[in-house]
C-alpha cells in the first residue's frame, strides 16, 4: 500500500457522522480550504453543479433557532423525493444505526418521546457552529444531484483531514421552503442536504459508537 492510500484509508476510517459538537467556531480560511478541496471531485461534463452556503457561528445560532421552530410546526417538504421505503438489508442497516445511537444515549427503544427528541436534534444541528447548505442546478436533474453527492462525500473527508468533524443531514433539507426563504435560494437551485460541521465533542455519548460497513462480498461483483 502506498503512503497516499494509507492516508486515505485512515481518513475514511476516522470519519464518522458527528452528533455533538463543541461551540468553537472555525477560521474562515479553514472553511474555504475544505470547500476548495471538495470542489476537486469529478462531475459529469465538468459541470460542477454544487453550490454551498456556509454560516458563521452567530448566523448558525440564529438559523438553528428558526429551523427548529419551523421543523416542529410544519410538515416536511423536501425538493428531492424521499426514499419510498427501506426494505431488506437497507432496513436492517437503518435500524442498526438507530439502535446504536439510542443505546449510546441510554434511550430505550420503546421510549418514543426520547427517540423523537433525539431526532429533533437534527434541527439544532447537533450544536455545530457551522452549517453548509448544498444545492444543485435543477435543470441538471439526477446527474447534478449525483455529482453533488460526490461533493458532499469529499467535503466530509476534506474536513476530517483538517481535524474537523461533520454530519450530512437530509432532515434539514426536508424544510426546503423554509431554507429557500431564509437564505434567498432561487427556485432553479434544488436543496440537497445540509452538512453541520465543527470540532467534535469527544466526551458526548452520541459520538461513542461507529457504524459498520457492508462486507466486500455484498458490494463487489467481479466478472471475467
Amino acid at each position: 500500500m502506498t503512503d497516499a492510500a494509507a492516508t486515505l484509508d485512515a481518513l475514511l476510517k476516522a470519519r464518522h457522522s458527528c452528533r455533538a459538537f463543541r461551540p468553537d467556531p472555525l477560521p474562515d480560511d479553514v472553511i474555504a480550504d475544505i470547500v476548495t478541496s471538495a470542489g476537486r471531485v469529478p462531475s459529469w461534463c465538468n459541470a460542477q453543479p454544487w453550490q454551498v452556503i456556509v454560516t458563521r457561528a452567530a448566523e448558525t445560532d440564529r438559523f438553528r433557532d428558526a429551523l427548529y421552530a419551523a421543523a416542529t410546526s410544519q410538515p416536511p417538504k423536501p425538493d428531492l423525493e424521499w426514499p419510498r421505503q427501506y426494505t431488506g438489508v437497507y432496513r436492517d442497516r437503518r435500524r442498526t444505526c438507530g439502535f446504536q445511537l439510542y443505546d449510546s444515549l441510554g434511550i430505550p427503544k420503546e421510549d418514543r418521546a426520547g427517540t423523537q427528541a433525539q431526532m429533533l436534534e437534527n434541527y439544532r444541528l447537533f450544536g455545530a457552529p457551522h452549517v453548509a447548505i448544498v444545492t444543485t442546478e435543477a435543470d441538471l436533474g439526477p446527474y447534478g444531484a449525483m455529482d453533488s453527492g460526490g461533493f458532499v462525500a469529499l467535503f466530509t473527508l476534506a474536513a476530517q483531514a483538517r481535524g474537523v468533524a461533520s454530519i450530512p443531514q437530509a432532515a434539514v433539507a426536508a424544510q426546503a421552503p423554509f431554507l429557500r426563504d431564509w437564505f434567498g435560494i432561487p427556485e432553479h437551485r434544488q436543496i440537497l442536504c445540509a452538512i453541520s460541521f465543527g470540532l467534535e465533542d469527544t466526551d458526548h455519548p452520541a459520538n461513542a459508537f461507529r457504524t459498520e460497513r457492508a462486507p466486500l462480498s455484498e458490494v463487489l461483483n467481479m466478472r471475467g
